[in-house]
């Protein structure tokens, strides 16, 4: 398993997307080692112990940052925080 931190919510100027969160991942630093995570699963665990799953959809931006839709939508507090990719 590699962990990584969720960054951000996926946005743009006028709108922000609930479900698509930008993660950046451990000892990931280009698109090329990214692009390997593509369908991965991306698991969140709250600090009560609930646990969201989500996927690895596609490759954002050229720094290696991975954009992951979550099946429920996370809370605003799962931002900053550590997330498992299998």
């Amino acid at each position: 398993m590699t962990k990584g931190k969720i960054i951000q919510f996926r946005r743009g100027r006028h709108t922000i997307t609930n479900k698509h969160y930008l993660i950046e991942i451990e000892k990931v630093d280009n698109k090329e080692k990214a692009a390997k995570y593509l369908g991965k699963e991306v698991i969140w665990t709250s600090p009560a112990g609930k646990k969201i799953v989500g996927k690895i959809s596609g490759v954002h931006g050229s720094k290696g940052v991975v954009r992951a839709i979550f099946n429920l939508g996370l809370p605003g507090q799962a931002i900053t925080t550590e997330v498992e990719i299998k």
